[in-house]
């Protein structure tokens, strides 16, 4: 049946997010790098992870542009669980504390993004244009505050190289490429069961998997201009990056539950 939501506008830095005939218009002013600029509208801001909205079965589809096929940064559309609570230090987010991933998107992510713990991009995709999953083993968020501290080993690349094969091993992750245009109009869709997850675009099946993420989940559709890395060689970096203005645009999106 169809499902009814409300999507709240959320803005950082010099963004904008505009309501259109048919959907929504998220705009990213120009700007240089050390300043974050998001342009998103969700439904999981004020909520707690634990009353999340979307378990499967789910179904979700829209149709969406950009203005440029690699814009600086990230942007996308689909479920999360919103695991980092604090964005990296940006954009206001309540004062959640980390948790794994739990994913279902389409998400475009810009170069320097790394966002693999696989050492094969061309099989697994680190950054460009992809549609996959997230499904990590649920740790409870008590035991994941005192990892913060360890946060500064990172800088040792042979400690953050062990750390990254043993994150590898508790979260699960399935992503393909999308090779569309991206600056026009085309329809995406997921459909999230317990057993799997299926993507499409324009009525094509792209990818089907067994890598499901836990529920509950939330909905997010963004743009900005954040990046965050994780490379095979232990390199670890975040911050934000120069971009031109840019938008995208979607319009008939639907959600259907059960």
């Amino acid at each position: 049946m169809g499902m009814e939501f409300e999507l709240s506008p959320r803005r950082a830095g010099e963004a904008s997010v505009d309501r259109t005939q048919a959907g929504w218009r998220l705009n990213m002013h120009i700007g240089q790098p050390h300043s974050y600029r998001l342009a998103q509208i969700d439904d999981y801001a004020r909520t707690r992870r634990s009353t999340l909205k979307h378990a499967p079965p789910w179904a979700f589809s829209l149709r969406a542009r950009v203005s440029k096929a690699d814009l600086p940064g990230t942007w996308g559309f689909g479920l999360w669980n919103d695991p980092f609570g604090l964005s990296l230090g940006f954009g206001g987010k309540p004062g959640r504390l980390p948790v794994l991933p739990q994913t279902t998107w389409f998400m475009h992510a810009s170069l320097p993004n790394w966002l693999s713990l696989r050492n094969d991009p061309e099989v697994m995709p680190a950054n460009g244009f992809f549609a996959g999953t997230f499904r990590s083993r649920r740790i409870p968020t008590v035991l994941m505050a005192p990892g913060l501290l360890a946060f500064p080993l990172l800088a040792i690349k042979p400690v953050s190289r062990l750390l990254r094969r043993l994150a590898s091993r508790i979260i699960r992750q399935e992503q393909t490429r999308v090779s569309v245009d991206v600056t026009q109009w085309h329809e995406y869709s997921i459909r999230w069961l317990r057993e799997s997850c299926s993507f499409g675009v324009d009525g094509s099946e792209i990818l089907k998997t067994s890598c499901t993420p836990a529920p509950p989940l939330g909905l997010v559709i963004w743009i900005d201009n954040q990046f965050a890395a994780w490379t095979p060689q232990g390199r670890i970096s975040y911050g934000t990056l120069e971009n031109p203005a840019a938008w995208m645009e979607i319009e008939r999106l639907n959600i259907q539950q059960g």
